[in-house]
C-alpha cells in the first residue's frame, strides 16, 4: 500500500485510484471490497478464561508442589495433599486477577473508528457504515465529525482537523490540497486527513487511499498486536531465583533420599513423607503471596497520590526507571495554550497564570512605559475578532470549545481587568488559510472601526510604517519565535460612517499595528521540579513529543530538559540503524516532529543497552512505546482511551510530578522487598536444614508437612504483611537506579540468609537433642519446634525492618502494624497450641507453661547474633545491604 499519497497532486491520485470528484461507480465497489476488505481493524484471537487461569501453572516451582501434593496423596496423607494443593490454587488465582484487569487496548482503538461516513458515488451524496468504505471513494468531511478513513485532501474549506492525539501537535492543523514533499513526517502532512481524528472547523473532501489495518491507526494497531509487554524486572529476577532454588532442592531432596534408603535404612513411606516436608519446607511457596501483598499495598499508596497502577509488579519496576521518555503536550504541558507575552509599540508586557483559567493578570516590564489605551485596543480586538468561547464545567476546569489559538485570547481579555467598550459588530471576514487573518467591522462609541487579527507578516504588510519600526517589529517577532512560541498579531483601521460591508480590499493598507501575542502551550507548573527530582534520583528525562522542533527546544529548556540548542527530529531517526539511534538517545534529550516508530525505536534502543524505561504519553501515537515500556504512564484526563488500556498506570491528574511520588513508592515498596526475603528465606532454609539433619542424623522428623505449611504460608506470610508498612528509607531518593542486571540476592545477603537459617535450624537442633533424652512425645517435640521457628521470626522481623542499622532505634515504634502482627501471632500460637481441632489438623500439642521459654529464649537469641552481625558488616567491613 502506498504511503506516499501526500507527494503527488491530487488529480494523480485520483487517477491512479480509478476514480474522480463524482466517485467511484457501483459496480467497482464490491470488487475493491474483495480487494481490500473491510474497513476495519482485525480481532486477535483471544485466550479462553479457562486457559489464561492454566497458564499460571505454568512454572517450575508449581511443578515441584504439585508433584509433593500427588506423592502425598498416593500415600493416603489427603490432609496434607489439599493443603498443598490449595497454595498452588491461590498463586494461581492471584496471577490470573491480575490478568484480567489487564489488555483492553485494542478494542479502544477500534472505537475510534468513526461508525457513518458521508460518501460521492456516482455523483450522489450518500450516508454508509463506515466499514463499507473503499479504497477511491471520495469522502465528505463537515465540522464535528471523525475521519472515517486516510484520505488524500482534494477540496478544503478552511478546513481544521485535531490531531494531537495522533501526532502530537498541540494545535488543530490548517489543511490544503497542495502536494507536500517526501520526507515530510506525519504531522505535516497537511493535505492528508487521518483516520480517528477530529474535524474542529470548516469542510472539505477527499479521496480515500487507505482503509482498516494499513490506516496511521491501523499500523498502530498492528504493531500492539505484534507486540508483548515486557516483563518486569522483579518479575524476572523472582522466576529466575524460583527455578534455581526449585532445581536445587530436587537436586538435594533425591540425595537425601537415596541416602535415607541406603545409609538409615527407613521406611519408604515415612522417608517420602519426609523429603516431601523438607521439599515443601525449602520452598519459598509463600514468597509469590508476600510479593503480592507488598504490592498491593504498594498499589493503595499509589492511588491515595493519584496514581492508578494496573497490574502489581509494576509498582517496584517504577523504582528501578533510569530513563523517563515523556511526551510532551499534555505530558510536560497543560495542553492549553497561553498567552504569555504582550508586545505593544511602546512596552512590553508579561502575562502570568497558566491555561485557560482566567487567573492572572497582565504586567508592564519595568523597562517599559504603560500605555493604556493602545493595551485596551488590543484586548477589545482579540477579545471582539473571536469565534471562540470560554466556559467552566460543574467541576471548576475551565474549558474552550472552538480553536484553542483563539481560546486563549478570550482568557487574555478575561485576564485584563478594565472594562470593554460595547461593541456592535456589523460584518466579518472568517479567517482563511489563503489569507490568515480574519477581521470584523465594529461600530464602537460611535465610530466604525476595521479589528484585524492573524498571521504577523499579513499584518505587517497592511501597515503603512518607516523602515526602522518594521524592522523592529521583524526583530521582535524573531524573538519570540525562536522561544518556540506562537505570535498572532492585531491591527486596527477607523472607516467612515458609510461603511455597511467588508471586504479583503478594505484591508490592503491603513492598518495600524497594535500588538503582538506570544502564545505557547505552558509547561505545568509542577514538571520543572518534578524533573529534577528525577535527575537527582539519578533518572534522565526524555521529551519525545510530534511538536515543532523550535517549541520542543524551548520547552524543554525551562523545564532543564536538554540546552534548549539541540534537538534530533524523527525524520533523522528513520534513516538511523539501532546503535546509532542509541548513540542519539543518550546524547540528547529532546526528540521534535516524532512518528510512533519513532517513539518505540528509542524505548527499544534504550531497553537493549540494558535501561529500565518509562514512557508517559497521553495520544494514540504513544500507545506502542507506552506498550513497550517496562512501565508505560497515560493521563487520566485529557489521555486518549487507547494510550490508558496501553499503559501500566494512568495519573488522575495528569500531573508528571506525581511520577516521582511513584518513583518514591517503588523505591520503597522495593526496599521493602529485600527486607521481606531477607526475612522470609531463612524460615524455608532452617526447616530444610532440620528435616535434613534429622535424616542424616537418624532422629524423628521435627516437623509435618502440614506444619512446615502452617508456618510458610500462614505465619511467614502474616509476618510479612507488617514489613509492607515500613516507610521510605532516607536518602532513597538521592541513590541512582538500581541496575537491570544486578541480582536479587546479592552476596550479603546470601550471607545473612544463610547464617539465620544456621542459628535457627542449629538451637532447634540442639534443644531437639535434649529433649530426646526427656522422653517426651513426638507431638510435643514437634509443637515446641513449631513454636521455636515462629518464635525466631517474630524476632528476626524487628532484626529486618532496618537491613544495617540498629534495630530498635528513634523509629521503632513507627511501624505500628508490626507490633499489632506480632500480638495477633502470638494470640494464634496460642490456639493452635491449646484448641482440640487445630491439634488434630496440625498434629500438635499442648504444653507446660515452662516449655514456652525454649522459643522465647531461641527467638531472642537469635535477634541478638544478627544485631551483632548488622554491627560487625557496617562498622568493621564498611558494607551496606
Amino acid at each position: 500500500m502506498n504511503d506516499k499519497w501526500h507527494t503527488f497532486n491530487f488529480k494523480d491520485v485520483l487517477s491512479s485510484l480509478n476514480s474522480s470528484k463524482s466517485g467511484i461507480s457501483e459496480e467497482n465497489i464490491q470488487k475493491l471490497q474483495n480487494t481490500h476488505g473491510k474497513n476495519t481493524l482485525p480481532q486477535k484471537q483471544r485466550q479462553s478464561n479457562i486457559l489464561k487461569f492454566l497458564s499460571h501453572f505454568n512454572d517450575f516451582l508449581i511443578y515441584v508442589l504439585l508433584l509433593a501434593a500427588i506423592i502425598t496423596g498416593l500415600l493416603g496423607h489427603f490432609l496434607d495433599m489439599a493443603v498443598i494443593l490449595m497454595v498452588t490454587i491461590i498463586n494461581a488465582l492471584i496471577g490470573y486477577i491480575q490478568e484480567a484487569k489487564s489488555e483492553k487496548a485494542l478494542d479502544s482503538i477500534r472505537n475510534m473508528m468513526t461508525n457513518e461516513a458521508i460518501v460521492i458515488r456516482n455523483g450522489k451524496h450518500l450516508t454508509i457504515p463506515s466499514e463499507d468504505i473503499v479504497i477511491g471513494d471520495i469522502v465528505v468531511l463537515a465540522a464535528g465529525a471523525k475521519v472515517p478513513a486516510d484520505v488524500r485532501l482534494i477540496e478544503t474549506n478552511a478546513l481544521n482537523i485535531e490531531e494531537s492525539a495522533l501526532t502530537g501537535e498541540s494545535l488543530p492543523v490548517k489543511k490544503h490540497t497542495n502536494a507536500i514533499y517526501s520526507a515530510a513526517p506525519l504531522g505535516d502532512r497537511k493535505n492528508m486527513a487521518y483516520s480517528g481524528t477530529s474535524i474542529t472547523s470548516g469542510s472539505g473532501k477527499g479521496v480515500v487511499v487507505a482503509i482498516g489495518e494499513h490506516t496511521e491507526i491501523g499500523k498502530i494497531n498492528t504493531a500492539m498486536h505484534q507486540m508483548d509487554s515486557t516483563i518486569t524486572p522483579l518479575m524476572q529476577q523472582t522466576s529466575q531465583f524460583g527455578k534455581r532454588v526449585s532445581v536445587a532442592i530436587v537436586v538435594l531432596s533425591i540425595f537425601i533420599f537415596i541416602f535415607g534408603v541406603i545409609v538409615r535404612d527407613y521406611d519408604i513411606v515415612d522417608l517420602l513423607l519426609s523429603v516431601i516436608a523438607l521439599a515443601v519446607g525449602a520452598i519459598p511457596e509463600g514468597l509469590p503471596a508476600v510479593i503480592s501483598i507488598i504490592l498491593a499495598f504498594g498499589v493503595q499508596s499509589m492511588a491515595k497520590k493519584q496514581a492508578i497502577v494496573k497490574n502489581l509488579p509494576s509498582v517496584e519496576t517504577l523504582g528501578a526507571v533510569s530513563v523517563i521518555c515523556t511526551d510532551k503536550t499534555g505530558t510536560l504541558t497543560k495542553n492549553e495554550m497561553t498567552v504569555t507575552d504582550l508586545i505593544l509599540p511602546n512596552c512590553t508586557y508579561e502575562v502570568t497564570g497558566t491555561g485557560y483559567a482566567p487567573n492572572g493578570e497582565i504586567r508592564a516590564l519595568n523597562t517599559c512605559k504603560h500605555d493604556e489605551s493602545t493595551l485596551h485596543k488590543f484586548i477589545t480586538c482579540v477579545k471582539t475578532v473571536n469565534e471562540s468561547h470560554l466556559a467552566q464545567n460543574k467541576d471548576g476546569h475551565y474549558y474552550i470549545t472552538g480553536d484553542p489559538t483563539e481560546g486563549c485570547l478570550m482568557t487574555l481579555s478575561n485576564k485584563y481587568k478594565e472594562p470593554l467598550n460595547n461593541i456592535e459588530i456589523l460584518d466579518k471576514i472568517p479567517f482563511d488559510s489563503k489569507y490568515k487573518y480574519m477581521a470584523y467591522l465594529v461600530l464602537e462609541n460611535h465610530q466604525k472601526r476595521i479589528y484585524i487579527k492573524g498571521a504577523p507578516d499579513r499584518i505587517l504588510a497592511r501597515t503603512e510604517m518607516n523602515d526602522a519600526i518594521r524592522s523592529k517589529w521583524e526583530s521582535s517577532i524573531d524573538d519570540v519565535a525562536s522561544m518556540g512560541k506562537r505570535l498572532i498579531a492585531a491591527g486596527y483601521k477607523d472607516v467612515s460612517d458609510d461603511y455597511e460591508s467588508l471586504s479583503h480590499d478594505d484591508l490592503n493598507k491603513g492598518i495600524i499595528m497594535l500588538g503582538l501575542a506570544g502564545i505557547i502551550d505552558p509547561p505545568r507548573e509542577s514538571s520543572k521540579h518534578a524533573v529534577q527530582e528525577c535527575q537527582k534520583a539519578g533518572i534522565t528525562v526524555k521529551m519525545i513529543t510530534g511538536d515543532h522542533k523550535a517549541t520542543a527546544m524551548a520547552i524543554g529548556k525551562q523545564l532543564g530538559i536538554g540546552d534548549g540548542k539541540h534537538a534530533v527530529l524523527g525524520q533523522d531517526l528513520d534513516q538511523m540503524n539501532d546503535e546509532e539511534i542509541y548513540e542519539a538517545a543518550t546524547t540528547h534529550h529532546v526528540f521534535a516532529r516524532t512518528s510512533p516508530e519513532n517513539k518505540l525505536q528509542l524505548v527499544r534502543a534504550l531497553q537493549h543497552h540494558d535501561q529500565i524505561v518509562s514512557m508517559t504519553g497521553d495520544g494514540v501515537n504513544d500507545a506502542p512505546a507506552l506498550k513497550r515500556a517496562d512501565i508505560g504512564v497515560a493521563m487520566g484526563i485529557k489521555g486518549t482511551e487507547v494510550s490508558k488500556d496501553a499503559a501500566r498506570m494512568i495519573l488522575v491528574n495528569d500531573n508528571f510530578d506525581t511520577i516521582v511520588d511513584a518513583v518514591k513508592e517503588g523505591r520503597r515498596v522495593y526496599d521493602n522487598l529485600k527486607k521481606t526475603i531477607l526475612f522470609i528465606l531463612p524460615t524455608n532454609g532452617s526447616q530444610g536444614l532440620l528435616i535434613m539433619a534429622a535424616i542424616l542424623f537418624g532422629i524423628s522428623i521435627p516437623l509435618t508437612p502440614v506444619q512446615v505449611l502452617w508456618v510458610n504460608m500462614v505465619m511467614a506470610v502474616t509476618i510479612s504483611f507488617a514489613l509492607a508498612f515500613e516507610p521510605l528509607e532516607n536518602g532513597a531518593m538521592l541513590r541512582p537506579p538500581r541496575q537491570k542486571q544486578k541480582p536479587l540476592l546479592g552476596t550479603y545477603f546470601l550471607v545473612r540468609i544463610l547464617l539465620v537459617s544456621l542459628l535457627v535450624a542449629g538451637a532447634i537442633l540442639t534443644v531437639n537433642f535434649y529433649l530426646e533424652t526427656h522422653q517426651l512425645a513426638h507431638s510435643v517435640v514437634n509443637t515446641i519446634t513449631l513454636q521455636s521457628l515462629v518464635f525466631a521470626l517474630i524476632f528476626h522481623l524487628y532484626n529486618c525492618r532496618d537491613l544495617n542499622q540498629f534495630a530498635i532505634n528513634r523509629d521503632f515504634f513507627k511501624n505500628k502494624m508490626a507490633f499489632l502482627i506480632t500480638a495477633i501471632l502470638i494470640i494464634l500460637e496460642i490456639v493452635i497450641t491449646y484448641v482440640p481441632i487445630f491439634n488434630r489438623i496440625l498434629k500438635t500439642a499442648p504444653l507446660e507453661l515452662h516449655y514456652w521459654l525454649i522459643p522465647i529464649g531461641i527467638g531472642l537469641f537469635v535477634f541478638i547474633v544478627v544485631e551483632i552481625e548488622k554491627w560487625f558488616t557496617r562498622t568493621i567491613l564498611n558494607i551496606e545491604a
